[in-house]
């Protein structure tokens, strides 16, 4: 009887104990040596302490500390039915309530702006959603890296358990930094976030619950053996479509199951239908697990001028992904033969003539590939600056017989001289004869054939030949090239002229670069003038007339490395 009647006030103690600490516990997790002195002081017992935490189910974990630089222990509750509703509201408050960069608070910019943002916030932050996977589909201008940030940065911060463990992936470690990045702004600009979050380079920790946001970029090598409790994927149609990548992809999302509670959101435009991405997506819309939600068209709040712009630069299938977030292919062809004849507009060459802007082009093969030579020139008409070319000299060599440089030099520095202007060439084989012309007093730029630059070839040619802003000659060898010269995408937004094996590009991509050079980068004297024969100052590195960070597919208002990610 003793004995029944001392059970029983253990059992009573256990539960008083147990009620004592899931009030402690209920606004987030502590320490554990903080823990067990209040109990203390509350006069439980340390193993009656233990006995009320394995009753509640009381998560403990070590973390780490950077700011003292130790391991401790973290005691915090578990995730149940009953407390998924506060959670829920507590992380949607602390979202509401943060500070975005023009001064006001991102719930009241989200209600102003669009419904979709509550929506996809209310399924994302609900810990007991039937959906815990999230696919987000969105153009340009939805402030999606910055929307994500603030979304892991409310669940870190209200509802991660002690030690959790949350990761961004991203292409590479630039676009990456970009969500970290959003959530220093949002650190920095709300007050009621001071002290709670430390922000390095590629990492952000609570130290209070010991939970770490990181960073993981698709092109660095494969992190199996994750254990994310959140895992944000940003802008995945622009990773590259190679083995490294998708390995990430299957490293991270199959761990998910590992984790209780584990939530996933990818955040994205649309892309290539032909691009892994594309199957995964396929995928979320056939799978219970997954809500996916696309928004098809621009952002409410875009500029229509802005839009017009973009559409007028773009390729269409880069605008209607980017702009519109429609999965459409590439395309594969450059031009059309109606394009390129309605761009014909003269027989032999064209002279001199004051006034407009000339420049030489040269692309150097010696054997299999031609030597093509080009004058072109700019010149305003009533339908928009035109893209003049002037002349086409080429040269073909054999493995027993290569071009003679020596012709080449002594054309191309006659034609500089008739036509008042300098050489834009290829240095890969024509380095030695740059050198030499520029004894001779021709001025010469390189232009390096970069993944960037060659993108720009592609792109601005395509708009040249479809705008109908070329005057070509009536040259039969260029025409079959323009008409058969194909238009690869070899990766995400990264674009290249090539031919078929049976047919060459070579007078193309001397025109290209011509045309290029003048579209892009106007003399200092101002379109038009003569400029050219005169020093003038390098806008980037001598020697370089397109930097590797220019971008062909964009306007000024987006130039930057990482053109395909926005805050």
């Amino acid at each position: 009887m003793h004995i029944r009647v001392i059970g029983r006030m253990a059992v009573r103690k256990v539960d008083q104990a147990a009620e004592w600490l899931t009030e402690l516990l209920a606004d987030g997790p502590r320490d554990a040596s903080e823990v067990q002195q209040l109990a203390t002081l509350e006069g439980i017992a340390a193993r009656t302490l233990r006995r009320a935490g394995d009753e509640i189910g009381v998560r403990k974990a070590q973390v780490y500390d950077p700011t003292a630089g130790v391991q401790h222990w973290v005691w915090s509750l578990a995730v149940r039915g009953s407390d998924s509703d506060r959670l829920a509201d507590d992380a949607l408050e602390l979202l509401g309530g943060l500070v975005i960069d023009d001064g006001r608070r991102w719930g009241d910019a989200a209600t102003a702006a669009t419904p979709v943002l509550w929506e996809d916030a209310i399924e994302i932050l609900n810990p007991a959603s039937s959906t815990p996977y999230h696919w987000l589909g969105r153009s340009r201008g939805f402030d999606k890296t910055s929307g994500l940030a603030a979304a892991m940065l409310s669940a870190m911060l209200t509802q991660a358990p002690a030690g959790a463990k949350l990761y961004s992936l991203a292409a590479d470690r630039d676009q990456g930094r970009l969500l970290i990045d959003s959530v220093q702004g949002f650190v920095t600009r709300t007050p009621e976030l001071s002290g709670s979050l430390t922000v390095d380079a590629f990492k952000v920790t609570a130290p209070k619950v010991g939970a770490t946001l990181e960073v993981l970029a698709a092109d660095a090598p494969s992190s199996y053996g994750l254990r994310p409790w959140f895992l944000g994927v940003d802008e995945l149609t622009v990773w590259s479509d190679t083995e490294g990548p998708r390995k990430l992809w299957d490293a991270a999302t199959s761990a998910l199951g590992k984790v209780p509670g584990a939530r996933a959101v990818v955040i994205s435009s649309a892309g290539d239908p032909g691009h892994f991405s594309h199957e995964l997506l396929e995928h979320a819309y056939g799978n219970e697990l997954w809500r996916v939600h696309e928004v098809r068209g621009p952002a409410p709040w875009t500029d229509p001028k802005r839009l017009e712009e973009q559409r007028a630069r773009l390729l269409p299938s880069m605008y209607a992904r980017l702009f519109l977030n429609e999965w459409v292919a590439g395309e594969d062809r450059l031009t059309t033969l109606e394009d390129v004849r309605a761009c014909v507009g003269h027989d032999g060459d064209l002279d001199y003539q004051s006034g407009h802007r000339y420049v030489v082009s040269l692309d150097v093969g010696l054997t299999n590939d031609r030597t093509v030579a080009v004058v072109a020139h700019s010149e305003e008409r009533a339908t928009g600056r035109m893209v003049v070319v002037d002349r086409i000299a080429s040269w073909q060599g054999e493995k027993s017989r290569p071009v003679s440089l020596d012709v080449v030099e002594a054309w191309v520095a006659e034609a500089c001289r008739d036509y008042r202007c300098k050489l834009v060439f290829d240095p890969y084989q024509a380095q030695h004869l740059a050198q030499r012309l520029k004894k001779a007093r021709v001025q010469t730029e390189q232009f390096t054939f970069s993944t960037a630059n060659i993108g720009r070839l592609a792109v601005t040619t395509y708009r040249l030949l479809r705008d109908h802003l070329f005057d070509l000659p009536n040259n039969p060898g260029l025409i079959d090239e323009l008409v058969n010269v194909q238009l690869r995408e070899v990766g995400p937004g990264q674009f290249r002229i090539d031919h078929a094996s049976n047919r060459h590009d070579d007078i193309a991509i001397a025109v290209a670069m011509a045309s290029a050079y003048l579209v892009e980068k106007p003399a200092p004297g101002g379109f038009g003038s003569s400029a050219d024969m005169e020093p003038a100052r390098m806008p980037r590195a001598v020697g370089d007339v397109y930097g590797e960070t220019w971008n062909p597919l964009v306007g000024d208002e987006w130039e930057r490395r990482s053109w395909q990610y926005e805050r």
